[in-house]
């Protein structure tokens, strides 16, 4: 029995992936449950299962492709047999086709998730009576869907081609019928349209090649001083969304100078008993997620998104913070930041950073963030102007600590000194709403001191 494993649909934003990495191969055998491949998001990557017991019979979505969810992936061959996995005929419709009975492993998709619209639809039609018997597996929302196709019915004729690959074609206007297929049985793979393109001798779709004029290949010219650095997945994704962030919101600046001498006293006096006490270092950033997080509950406008006829203020205080990972930049939330101390914060903050960079995100880990915090000061930064995390409403950052002489009461004096600088959509927010945002953490911040507690 052959089965055809879908991409799942994981999140109501998320509507495509990437497939980043096959961890079994055709011929390879597969155990229900087992990681077949890694898919890269917008949001994590993550592992995606198989649904049976059998093994990989085709890779139907090459590495480096991007996807759709619901599209097809892979061709497994299931061990479980036909009979084992769909209910007797009633009696009263004995020839009746039924329904596959339910796979039973709700929240399977989880398993192992790791770190990167609306949910489409499944582009089912409607099957033409010579088509193969197809019957879906009933499964849970989050399983990957799957389709059981009987082995000796898999219809002959031409590979089926990718949605990437259907899209280089119309974007080329190329006649695929004069591509070689390198893929698994002739398939035609992405590279393959791209090697055709780039070759110059194309053959466009409306016209037949006997009387298209073969196109003299350009030139090449590589500079001897030039490295060109093939995109990762990652990099892509993180490339598009920054790109979508300034054509879609128009940005606006801003900045204050904070005396943190008091608060960096404060975290010197209890760091080390904090450390015994918690394990985990205690850090400037929880202290600047608290001042952001009590400003934003008097300044819901931050807290916001843009609706297009209106303004979508957001109930909950999720805060994003931005980590560097290996595999790139990924902005973990802190759900509900707004109801936790300082220690709190610090143990959430440490927990995602180390699972960001160890590649452990779940997909509910980076979800329905509503402002984002970025402490570009551990880069050494002193002033920065950060882009907007789409679709919310403002980024902050917290800048390096540094020791300037600034005048006190007319006195020249030594102080601890940080800019906080701040982005903001000025479809939802002028300069008068967005400085007295940061003026108030400017006086939270400046209020923390010794004897102030962090529980």
């Amino acid at each position: 029995m052959s089965v055809t494993v879908e991409l799942p649909h994981v999140g109501e934003s998320v509507v495509e992936g990437t497939i980043g990495k096959w961890l079994k191969q055709p011929g390879d055998k597969l155990e229900r449950f087992e990681p077949m491949v890694e898919v890269i998001t917008d949001k994590v990557t993550m592992e995606v299962p198989s649904p049976v017991n059998g093994s990989l019979l085709e890779i139907l979505a090459q590495e480096g492709e991007t996807i759709p969810m619901g599209a097809p992936i892979a061709e497994v061959e299931s061990a479980d047999g036909a009979e084992g996995n769909r209910p007797a005929a009633t009696p009263a419709a004995p020839a009746q086709t039924e329904p596959a009975a339910p796979v039973g492993t709700v929240g399977y998709l989880v398993k192992d998730v790791r770190p990167v619209g609306p949910t489409g639809g499944d582009g089912a039609s409607e099957a033409a009576p010579s088509a193969p018997e197809v019957v879906p597996l009933a499964a849970p929302a989050s399983a990957p869907a799957v389709t059981t196709v009987a082995a000796a019915q898999a219809p002959e004729g031409p590979a089926r081609l990718s949605p990437a690959v259907r899209r280089l074609a119309r974007e080329h206007n190329i006649d695929l019928s004069q591509v070689t297929g390198t893929g698994l049985g002739g398939r035609i793979t992405r590279e393959d349209v791209l090697r055709y393109v780039e070759s110059g001798n194309v053959v466009t779709a409306a016209a037949p090649a006997a009387v298209e004029a073969p196109v003299a290949p350009a030139p090449a010219s590589v500079e001897a001083d030039e490295q060109h650095v093939p995109l990762t997945p990652v990099r892509r994704m993180i490339a598009e969304a920054m790109v979508r962030s300034v054509t879609q919101i128009p940005h606006a600046w801003s900045t204050v100078e904070v005396d943190v001498t008091n608060l960096v006293a404060l975290r010197n006096q209890v760091k080390a008993g904090f450390e015994q006490r918690e394990g985990i270092d205690l850090t400037y950033l929880p202290f600047a997620v608290k001042a952001v997080v009590e400003s934003l509950k008097e300044h819901p406008t931050l807290n916001s998104a843009w609706g297009g006829d209106k303004i979508i203020l957001k109930r909950r205080i999720n805060l994003g913070i931005a980590v560097a990972a290996p595999q790139g930049l990924v902005v973990p939330v802190i759900h509900d930041a707004d109801r936790l101390s300082v220690a709190g914060i610090a143990a959430a903050a440490r927990d995602l950073t180390q699972r960001a960079r160890q590649n452990k995100l779940t997909l509910q880990d980076v979800e329905g963030g509503t402002f984002t915090l970025n402490n570009t000061g551990a880069l050494g930064s002193t002033t920065s102007y950060p882009i907007i995390n789409h679709p919310q409403a403002a980024i902050l950052t917290t800048e390096a600590i540094q020791k300037r002489p600034v005048v006190r009461d007319d006195a020249i004096a030594i102080r601890s000194m940080m800019n906080v600088c701040m982005s903001f959509d000025h479809r939802i927010n002028d300069g008068a709403e967005s400085g007295a945002f940061l003026r108030a953490v400017k006086t939270r911040l400046e209020a923390m001191g010794p004897g102030t507690s962090i529980y």
